[in-house]
């Protein structure tokens, strides 16, 4: 099978760690090849605490993926969270020596860089820099300059921050579990390619990704990427609530939670209970429903609180008219059943369930559109974005030498000159700021070693 249309997603999550393979089918969905899952052992609250159990964790999803497609993973798109995560808003400038020239991709690049350049708290590296509106010679909601005349070029960046140490831990990780690290995702971007479409991200939305140890935040408004935030509670929380509250052990809690759990107290009888089993032959504990309820309600309105102050710091007017979209749920907590509900009455915005089915073919199993695949499958996204990119350039590479060896042929032939032939020589084609900044995260992964 040709590996150039094949990639590979790994979702590093503080509950489970996801290896999925895919491809493009004929209608540029996506064809889920295999998909591994494993415990995941070493990582707390999004970030990796335990090196060894965590590479045990990866070679089990992998294999796991391998044995079903028959494909050997090589690389994967690793997507980054937890708690160390953090962004700001940042503008900058360039001012260029020629205005007569137009602006190109060289003047868009420098100014990136120069924001890459900031000076952050010590142990922390830039991992994304976002550019959004752009403003030209003074000339405000510029949403591409490339091709503009202007003597300054100026921008507002959303800059994305993580630890040194947590981002060098996951290249260890990879490395070690003998894969290479194709490039690195914010999981929240991820996920939002999985479950928004361009409507939604154009109106305004807040997407909201509940995981086990974080819950992720990333907000959209006129197609780009404006907030992101990563607060340090998820569904182990109401699990950890449950096994206090009602003295049982992590395993039944989390079962518990699964099968009888709703974030809504109301619509629970009192005389509808559940018996756990003792422990060693103890007396069976008996839960009523409605209590069970309460608890994961509480930790739930505190999960939502938060975020919703968080969307509420983003901007100043009321976030219901702002994001005309609004909120859209999806992580593995998303399947918590009356979570809809609450959000809406707390928040009094729209929301919806975000499923990855979208994007994925229409034979793939089921149980892929669950939302608690929605980051594997957006990591998977980009990685099959990022190869068709790379086949699309390397096309354009071959097409260019083609022509130029033709057209030497041609000046060889009629007896031009050097410098003509120079002239019609091809560019080779640019990298994209994403590729350069891959290539640039995987030298100082290898510097690190």
């Amino acid at each position: 099978m040709e590996q150039n249309n094949i990639a590979v997603g790994l979702d590093i999550g503080t509950t489970k760690i996801v290896a999925m393979i895919g491809r493009k089918n004929e209608y540029n969905k996506i064809e889920v090849l295999g998909i591994g899952k494993a415990k995941s052992l070493g990582v707390h609250r999004g970030v990796v605490n335990n090196i060894t159990q965590t590479i045990q964790s990866i070679q089990q999803a992998v294999e796991e993926a391998e044995d079903i497609s028959g494909i050997k993973i090589a690389e994967v798109v690793v997507g980054i969270a937890g708690q160390h995560i953090r962004s700001l808003q940042h503008s900058d400038y360039i001012t260029r020596p020629n205005a007569e020239e137009v602006i190109n991709e060289e003047d868009i690049e420098k100014l990136i860089n120069q924001v890459y350049k900031l000076v952050m708290l010590p142990g922390e590296e830039i991992i994304h820099v976002l550019p959004q509106e752009f403003k030209v010679d003074g000339q405000a909601e510029v949403k591409e300059p490339i091709g503009m005349y202007g003597a300054r070029v100026e921008a507002n960046f959303h800059v994305v921050v993580g630890q040194v140490s947590s981002i060098r831990n996951i290249g260890r990780c990879i490395k070690s579990a003998g894969l290479k690290l194709s490039s690195i995702t914010l999981e929240p971007l991820a996920s939002a390619s999985a479950v928004l479409n361009a409507e939604e991200k154009e109106a305004g939305v807040a997407l909201i990704d509940i995981g086990g140890g974080t819950t992720d935040l990333a907000i959209f408004k006129d197609g780009i990427i404006r907030h992101t935030s990563v607060i340090p509670f998820g569904g182990n929380m109401i699990t950890e609530d449950i096994k206090e509250g009602c003295s049982i052990i992590e395993k039944q809690a989390e079962l518990l939670k699964t099968k009888f759990g709703s974030a809504w107290p109301g619509e629970n009888k009192d005389n509808e209970i559940v018996s756990i089993p003792g422990l060693r032959g103890r007396d069976p504990k008996e839960i009523t429903l409605k209590n069970l309820s309460k608890i994961i309600n509480a930790r739930v309105v505190e999960i939502i609180e938060q975020v919703y102050q968080e969307i509420k710091n983003y901007g100043h007017e009321e976030p219901k008219k702002k994001l005309i979209a609004g909120i859209v749920l999806t992580g593995g907590g998303a399947q918590l059943k009356h979570i809809k509900q609450l959000v809406e009455y707390i928040t009094g915005m729209d929301t919806r369930i975000g499923y990855p089915n979208e994007h994925l073919a229409s034979d793939s199993n089921e149980d892929l559109s669950s939302p608690a695949f929605a980051t594997a499958v957006g990591l998977l996204m980009n990685g099959l974005n990022k190869k068709n990119t790379n086949n699309f350039n390397s096309q354009k590479e071959d097409n260019a030498k083609a022509d130029t060896k033709t057209e030497e042929t041609i000046v060889e032939a009629s007896q031009e000159s050097v410098s003509q032939a120079e002239v019609t020589e091809k560019k080779e084609p640019k990298k994209s700021i994403f590729d350069k900044w891959g290539e640039k995260f995987r030298d100082f992964l290898d510097n690190a070693e």
